[in-house]
Order: C-alpha cells, then sequence, then structure tokens
C-alpha cells in the first residue's frame, strides 16, 4: 500500500495536486465514486473532495472506517468554508483541515507534522487506547450489567497507558477516535488519572477517582443517539433529553456494588458550586471533592475535543476558560489542574 492515500472526486484535479506535492511515486489516488476497497494502510490520509455533500460524506466515512483505523492521520481539505462542508469535515474526525487552495508549501508542512505527530506515538500507546475503546464498546451498552471488577479492568488500561506514556500522547491517540461519547469518557478518564498523580494521591485513591471518571457518563448509553451525535446545538428539549444522562447513570449503577462516592460522581458532575447545575442544584459543601475533581477534567476534556460544530481548543484556551468559571469551579482545584495542562500544551516535558 503506498504511504499516502488521497480520496479525490475527480482524479485529474487531485492528480496535479499530488505531482506538485512530490508524493507521486509513493501515493495512490482512490476514486470516491470509482473505485472498490484498497488493500493495506498508509501513513496518512487526504481528502480532497470538492463537494463535501452528503452522498461523498457518507462514501468518504465507509472509506475512512476501512482504511484509517486509529493509527494513521487524515487531512481534510476544504474547498469552502460552508456550514454543512465544515460540520461534515468535523464529523468525519479530521486530524486537521485546511484549506484547498493554501499553497503547497504550506501543504507539505501540514502533511510533514501530522506525519511526525503519529510517528512519535509509541505502538503500545496506540493498542491501549484501541483495547480501552473495545472495552468500552462491549461494556457500556444498554441492558449490559456494569459491575466494579468490570470497570477495574477499563480503569486499568487506562492508568496504564497514562502512566507509561504521558497524558499528552493518551490525548493525542484518543482524540483520534470517531465515537465522541466512548472519546470523551476515555479522555476524562486519562486527565482524572494525570489529576491524582499531580495532586500526589495514593495508588488507591488514584485509582478510584480514574475508575469514577471512567464511568461519569454511562447513563449516556440511554440518550438516543441522533442527540448524542447531533451537529449542531441542541433544541431546549434536547437538551433536557441529554440532561437525563446523569440520573439514569446512578439508576444504571446503584445496588451493583459501587461505593457512594463513586455514585456521586455519576449522578453530580454537572453539578455547579453555586447552584447553577443539575440534576440537583446542589451548591458549594453539598458538592463533594471527588465530584469537583471529575467535573473539572470533565469540562476541560469536553473543552479539547473536537466537535461538529467547532474546532477543538488548545490546552491554554479550555484552561483559561475553567479559570473564569469563579464561583462555579473549586479554583483551587483548578490551579491543582494546571501541571496537568502544562503537559498537555507541551510547554514542559509531559511526564504525567
Amino acid at each position: 500500500m503506498a504511504e499516502l492515500l488521497v480520496i479525490s472526486d475527480d482524479l485529474s484535479r487531485t492528480g496535479h495536486l499530488v505531482r506538485a506535492l512530490g508524493e507521486s511515486r509513493s501515493s495512490c489516488i482512490y476514486d470516491l465514486y470509482g473505485n472498490g476497497p484498497t488493500s493495506g494502510r498508509p501513513d496518512l490520509i487526504v481528502s480532497d473532495v470538492k463537494v463535501l455533500n452528503t452522498e461523498a460524506f457518507r462514501r468518504l466515512r465507509h472509506v475512512l472506517e476501512q482504511m484509517r483505523g486509529t493509527a494513521v492521520p487524515y487531512l481534510c481539505l476544504l474547498h469552502d468554508n460552508g456550514v454543512r462542508t465544515l460540520t461534515h469535515a468535523n464529523l468525519l474526525g479530521a486530524s486537521a483541515l485546511l484549506s484547498a487552495s493554501s499553497a503547497t508549501g504550506y501543504l507539505i508542512s501540514t502533511m510533514a507534522d501530522l506525519r511526525a505527530r503519529m510517528a512519535s506515538v509509541p505502538a503500545s500507546a496506540l493498542k491501549q487506547a484501541d483495547t480501552a475503546l473495545q472495552f468500552l464498546c462491549e461494556v457500556f451498552r444498554p441492558g449490559h450489567l456494569i459491575t466494579p471488577g468490570l470497570v477495574d479492568v477499563g480503569t486499568t488500561i487506562v492508568a496504564e497507558a497514562v502512566r507509561e506514556n504521558g497524558i499528552r500522547t493518551w490525548i493525542q491517540v484518543v482524540q483520534r477516535f470517531d465515537d465522541a461519547t466512548h472519546q470523551h469518557s476515555l479522555l476524562v478518564a486519562g486527565l482524572a488519572t494525570a489529576f491524582a498523580a499531580a495532586l500526589g494521591l495514593s495508588p488507591v485513591d488514584r485509582h478510584h477517582l480514574a475508575r469514577a471518571s471512567l464511568l461519569h457518563d454511562i447513563g449516556k448509553v440511554h440518550v438516543p443517539a441522533h442527540i448524542l451525535n447531533k451537529p449542531g446545538k441542541l433544541t431546549a428539549d434536547e437538551m433536557a433529553v441529554m440532561r437525563t444522562h446523569a440520573e439514569l447513570g446512578h439508576a444504571m449503577l446503584v445496588g451493583h456494588g459501587f461505593d457512594e462516592g463513586l455514585l456521586a460522581v455519576v449522578r453530580s458532575h454537572h453539578e455547579m458550586l453555586d447552584g447553577s447545575g443539575y440534576p440537583d442544584k446542589l451548591m458549594g459543601s453539598e458538592i463533594p471533592d471527588l465530584v469537583r475533581l471529575v467535573t473539572i477534567c470533565d469540562v476541560y476534556g469536553a473543552l479539547i475535543e473536537r466537535r461538529p460544530y467547532r474546532a477543538p481548543m488548545t490546552s491554554q484556551e479550555a484552561y483559561d476558560i475553567l479559570c473564569k468559571m469563579k464561583g462555579r469551579v473549586d479554583l483551587d482545584l483548578v490551579d491543582a489542574f494546571r501541571p496537568v495542562e502544562i503537559a498537555f500544551g507541551s510547554r514542559v516535558p509531559p511526564t504525567l
């Protein structure tokens, strides 16, 4: 298989592009409306699709599911900045978006950067992330009995990955997953693991915090997919349904051996110190420390994720928003979270 796979809706146009890039000897152009399945796996995928409509999106997603896996970066070239195009591009989970009219040199630089980023990721980290995702897909589903012992398995996978490779690498590999809910759960669990280390918690307490974080959104298995994956702002009725996930998750776990601290995280991770959260409008001291810790990881994780309607924020941008949430989150804990933010932002070696 060629090192570069370029998916195209116009072979002539894309052929000129590939030759300009100097990649013709090590590339394969895939005709979005003609080619059958290819074999092997490239080290970089670029889509050069001028009309990214619903049919093109469906076909492109199918090719990416076959060829990308979790270890291949994907660059989406945009031929316009329309809302539909941007929405489809974000839903495809692109590693980067770039205007198709960009200078050739800038395009080459972007491609090289994507390749370098993935080349620096240990194969073990990719395998651990794949294993964690498979675990969530098999366990976090309606009707499946979830027990503390079972969740410990997933928690250990995340904890070992963060300990061995650092939080920056964990976020990098998890951000490649297309399933937003599973991606978020794994991100928050990884952030909580790093946060626990920064706080100097005991091994037992670290595991407890990571386990609670992995389960915090379990109730979303009962939220309809069209709401979870909606590429835009939810209506008031849809938001009401989305907000049921905290109570539904709590109800799923009660009576199955989970301690009260973990159950409080699942039910109350959207509570705010000023009483503006949900579902119980808790205030101040009514919100336990464990919940406060997970809430910080949850908010930060959501901000650095790619959403259908916006690009992911940088580490600093996300942290700045946390700092502005005075009265809603615990600012002492936000300050204690700073080493995690720094590790992900790479301003010092990411050792957490």
